[in-house]
């Protein structure tokens, strides 16, 4: 069976390392005190991390569900809880490996990328609705996972779904951050994606997973596809 580039149907890599009860705040301190995390990299404190999401969640009315849009890594293991997921399309940002990575899928020696939403074009990912009773309890768990540095803003966009739009919260590269680094060279993105490696996996894992699910919603030759090719052809050549 073939996906709609040509190649074979990819199945994706299994990634067991991030799991819904790692997200505690015991388990941010300690990695915030291990010796894993580099100089320079923050760790926001729970304040901070509370007092964003509660400022994202501030125009959602009690015993209203809350959407949330995923396009990385949330497309295939969220760890928060939902009771209903849909492809959708937001337009004004699009899906971009601006985001370094020292630790996670990469190391200060081999630094990662990581996903982000960067501004301009069209991204198409998953929406996900959590309900109401569970809006305080999952947002939590995406915030521990998504804020952890600082490296995203969350924001409010607008999914357009075949059931019409949806208002949903994502997590848009700040590019104030210091983990920012923008558009790459292409052969510097490649380099990092097929060495990066870190206690959360392989950078090529995550790219890999990630055109899986752009299988899956029907985006069958993209750039990331392209990209994928490259790095697979780069580890063959290493």
């Amino acid at each position: 069976m073939s996906s709609l580039n040509g190649h074979h149907k990819r199945q994706p890599v299994s990634e067991d390392v991030l799991r819904r009860e790692d997200f505690t705040e015991e388990r941010i301190e300690e990695i915030r005190r291990s010796a894993i995390i580099p100089d320079g990299f923050e760790i926001l404190d729970q304040a901070t991390r509370e007092a964003s999401r509660r400022t994202a969640l501030a125009e959602v009315s009690e015993g209203q569900g809350v959407w949330v849009f995923g396009y990385g890594s949330l497309m295939w293991n969220p760890a928060f809880h939902f009771i209903d997921r849909i492809p959708g399309a937001i337009h004004g940002w699009h899906r971009s490996f601006c985001l370094s990575a020292p630790v996670g899928r990469g190391s200060v020696e081999q630094p990662g990328l990581m996903l982000g939403l960067d501004r301009g074009g069209s991204c198409r990912g998953f929406a996900f609705l959590i309900e109401p009773d569970k809006v305080q309890s999952e947002t939590r768990i995406l915030w521990r996972r998504e804020m952890i540095s600082g490296g995203y803003v969350p924001r409010w966009v607008s999914v357009r779904t075949n059931d019409g739009p949806v208002r949903a919260l994502t997590f848009t590269a700040n590019r104030d951050h210091p983990r920012y680094v923008g558009r790459l060279p292409l052969e510097a993105a490649v380099q990092a994606l097929a060495m990066a490696e870190g206690p959360l996996g392989r950078a090529r894992d995550y790219l890999y997973n990630t055109v899986v699910h752009l299988d899956e919603l029907g985006v069958g030759d993209g750039a990331l596809h392209h990209l994928l090719d490259l790095v697979e052809t780069f580890r063959q050549d290493a």
